[in-house]
This record gives structure tokens, sequence and C-alpha cells, in this order.
């Protein structure tokens, strides 16, 4: 099943599926995507980066240096399209500064939080600078949220699924959450122009939401 053909209620028997085979396996998810001695801050897991041998939608999963994540983070997703993925010809909003050169030619949809038990925390946006993306307006990316999906990468499948099935039970807070980012980008242009986009606006996380999974499944038909 892709992502464009689940619907909430399949995404929540999916990460229902999920993390209960994590839990039987006793394998929580950091185990599945970091060496079992523990993380490189800062790494990249995997080195680079889980790519979907069909789509192109990646993720990759890193740890902060303590003082520099949020209590009870473990660590996090960050989560991308791929600029195939969206029309041929769109020309982003704002361009890294090595333009077609970039390295990785993606578009960052959203990071998911994990806490120390596997579980997820929150979601969040970042600006633009931090994964270096091609930068596209929040409606552009809402309207290819069904595109999302790493079924596909080369890493542990239980993860894949679980991410893939996340962005699908979240699209709607994840839509809210783009929406916020790029408010919050017209303040930042307001009061320092392009630069708002860049490490010398000083802001990193530009929009969040606390995840309770239990509330948000529970509070569903799942038939």
């Amino acid at each position: 099943m892709t992502s464009k053909t689940m619907t909430p209620v399949q995404a929540a028997h999916t990460v229902i599926e999920t993390i209960t085979q994590m839990a039987q396996e006793q394998r929580p998810l950091m185990l599945r995507v970091v060496p079992e001695e523990g993380a490189n801050f800062w790494t990249h897991y995997p080195k680079s980066d889980a790519r979907d041998k069909f789509c192109k939608a990646r993720w990759y999963y890193h740890v902060h240096a303590p003082g520099s994540r949020d209590a009870g983070e473990h660590g996090h997703f960050h989560l991308f399209l791929h600029r195939t993925q969206l029309p041929k010809g769109l020309e982003p909003k704002v361009w890294p500064p090595q333009g077609e050169d970039a390295k990785a030619h993606v578009t960052h949809l959203i990071a998911l939080s994990i806490d120390t038990n596997g579980i997820p925390r929150s979601w969040f946006s970042v600006n633009r600078f931090v994964t270096n993306e091609f930068l596209f307006p929040a409606e552009t990316m809402i309207d290819h949220l069904p595109d999302f999906n790493v079924d596909n990468t080369k890493e542990d499948d239980c993860v894949n699924r679980f991410v893939t099935a996340m962005v699908a039970l979240y699209r709607d807070e994840i839509a809210e959450l783009l929406r916020e980012r790029d408010a919050k980008h017209a303040e930042l242009v307001a009061e320092h122009g392009d630069a708002a986009y860049e490490k010398t606006s000083g802001l990193e996380v530009l929009s969040s939401i606390p995840i309770d999974l239990d509330a948000k499944i529970s509070g569903m038909d799942l038939g």
C-alpha cells in the first residue's frame, strides 16, 4: 500500500502494528537505526540517508548532544521529499546557496522527535539552513504530503513503515505546522530580510506540536 492510498485508519493500524512488533521483539526504534553501542552526536543514520527506491523520498535519524536537545528526547527523524516528486519546473521559494550544485535535491517535510523509549513525542518544522533544503511554500508541500513514502528503503522495514504511516496519520497536523512555519518565516523576513532563512536568523525550530499517540488513535473509529 502506498502512502497515497493509505487512509488515516489504515495508517493508525500500521503504527499500532509496527510499535507492537518493536515491543515484542524488544528492539525499540532507536536500536533499529543507530549502533547498539550508541549514536555519535549529529551523525546521520544511515550515513547516506534512507532513500525510497521508487519515489526517492528519504529519512535520516540523528541525536543531538546533551544541552542541545529537549529533555526526554533520544533523537529525531528528518523527513524529506525529493524535488522530482514536485511538478517539473517548479521554482523553490528559497534556494540553497549552492543552487543546482547542492548535494541533495530535497525539500524538508517535517521532523519527528522520539523519546528515550522509542515512542513519538513531537512534530516540528525547521528553518531552511538546518537541512540545506530547497524550500517550497507550505501549500505546495501540503499538496504533496501523500507522496511521502519510505516503505522501500534498505533500512529496517518496521521503521520504514512506521515513518510512512505516521505522516499519513498526522497529515492535518503537519499541514498546520507547515503553515505556521511560513508565517514565522514571514516575521523573520520582516526583521532580517533574506537572512531569515539562514543561520544568522538565530532560529532553527519554527513550529512544533506534542504527540499523544494514545489520544490520537483512541479518538478514531478503527472499525
